[in-house]
């Protein structure tokens, strides 16, 4: 058993995993002026929920998007389970042949996502990850990550719309009954709700046109469950693809052992 944790901008997730099953993922808010103490006991208290003992913990692996924190969590962890952990980045085997113009500045979130799918749907496709950003991720059908995009996150529109307009306040991540909004409330949740959807449909379409084939699109993400249900594509949402990429990453620096 693993400790997977991928630490994004605005949470932190965790999660134990190993070649049969993963056994919790959780998340938790991330905080730039908490201390390796304070994050050693966040994840010591996660693990006592689910019953895993520390001994029981054979190594563990780090994404991350929020540099300043990565060396705070390494030594969390190390604190943890008595072992450093592999951290996702520059020197890292992945597998994945990336055809970008700077492949290191490829977030590492991304890259783990498109390893993950890699082995569970097979090339091509496209990851949707719907967090603070919207990112999108493609791989041809040679199993080349060959790019993507990244916009805007459903949260930071929503945010960014009610700080700016000062006749606009904040609203909740519920899709209204139509598209067309007969009050303020419901026309910026359609806004926030079926824009986001149709940004999505409309990318997926230009991004297989590119191409020149269909893909397998696949998405994950804290807010994935609120956005997809008015996708008009067939999108499969797999929650646990960030848990696998990292387990896949992990295994192939053990085997280089």
């Amino acid at each position: 058993m693993i400790l997977a944790i991928d630490l994004g901008n605005t949470n932190i997730v965790i999660g134990c995993i190993d070649d049969k099953k993963i056994y919790f993922e959780e998340r938790m808010a991330t905080d730039l002026s908490k201390t390796e103490l304070e994050y050693y006991v966040l994840f010591k208290t996660v693990l006592d929920l689910y019953g895993i003992h520390s001994g029981e913990i054979e190594g563990a692996i780090i994404s991350s998007v929020v540099p300043p924190l990565v060396n705070v969590l390494k030594s969390a962890v190390e604190k943890l389970i008595g072992k450093s952990p592999f951290i996702v980045g520059s020197g890292v085997k992945t597998g994945l042949n990336i055809l970008m113009d700077h492949p290191k500045q490829v977030g590492s979130d991304m890259i783990v996502d498109a390893v993950a799918a890699v082995k569970e749907y097979g090339a091509p496709f496209i990851v949707i990850d719907i967090g603070t950003a919207t990112t999108m991720s493609v791989v041809d059908k040679n199993g080349n990550y060959i790019g993507g995009c990244i916009m805007p996150g459903v949260k930071v529109s929503a945010d960014s719309l009610a700080a700016k307009a000062a006749q606009l306040s904040k609203v909740g991540f519920s899709a209204p009954a139509k598209s067309i909004g007969k009050n303020t409330v419901d026309c910026m949740k359609s806004g926030i709700i079926f824009g986001h959807a149709a940004s999505l449909d409309g990318m997926i379409d230009r991004m297989e046109a590119e191409l020149g084939y269909s893909c397998t699109i696949i998405a994950t993400g804290g807010l994935a469950g609120v956005i997809l249900p008015q996708c008009r594509h067939k999108i499969i949402e797999d929650q646990e693809l960030l848990l696998k990429g990292l387990k896949i990453i992990y295994d192939l620096q053990t085997q280089e052992k």
